[in-house]
């Protein structure tokens, strides 16, 4: 599906999706919050680090300048493996869209473009859309079925929906 959802639909839990005709996945997700919330969540370091990625999880960030041209990296680990490292470059960042390149230092030939996007669905609750273009349908196939990013995906969006209901964000 490369268009938006009906707003009708809700999304709860993450739809997570690739699509047919160019190496991109698709993620929608609707939270109580405005986008506000959800953008201070995605550029604030500390509250990033609080829910990115799979429970058991620590994120760490490395370097953070979550504006125009900024840069951005982080580790990610638990206590008993060795920590995976992110980083990426923000080239725009606005209260309505994220655009940053995304690279997981374990295959760093690898980059995706994401785009963010806040959608204010006018009920107290914002639906976040993000998109990554892969470098090939086959590097895209291999985030989707390989690298366990649907259960990242899954349990931080749910980490950042406690920290909206507990009023930490």
């Amino acid at each position: 599906m490369s268009t938006a959802p009906n707003t009708a639909t809700r999304y709860d839990e993450a739809a997570i999706e690739a699509d047919p005709t160019v190496p991109m996945i698709h993620i929608w997700r609707d939270f109580t919050g405005t986008p506000e919330q959800l953008f201070r969540a995605h550029t604030d370091p500390e509250l990033f680090a609080r829910w990115i990625g799979p429970e058991g999880m620590t994120a760490t960030i490395l370097e953070w300048d979550a504006t125009d041209n900024g840069k951005w990296r982080y580790s990610a680990g638990d206590r008993n493996d060795d920590p995976q490292l992110f980083r990426g470059s923000f080239h725009t960042v606005s209260p309505e869209k994220i655009v940053q390149t995304f690279t997981w230092e374990g295959m760093p030939d690898g980059v995706a473009l994401e785009t963010l996007t806040f959608e204010d669905l006018g009920d107290g609750r914002t639906r976040l859309h993000a998109q990554s273009l892969c470098d090939s349908f086959a590097d895209r196939d291999m985030w989707l079925r390989e690298s366990g990013m649907e259960i990242g995906v899954q349990q931080g969006y749910a980490a950042l929906d406690r920290m909206l209901a507990d009023g930490s964000l």
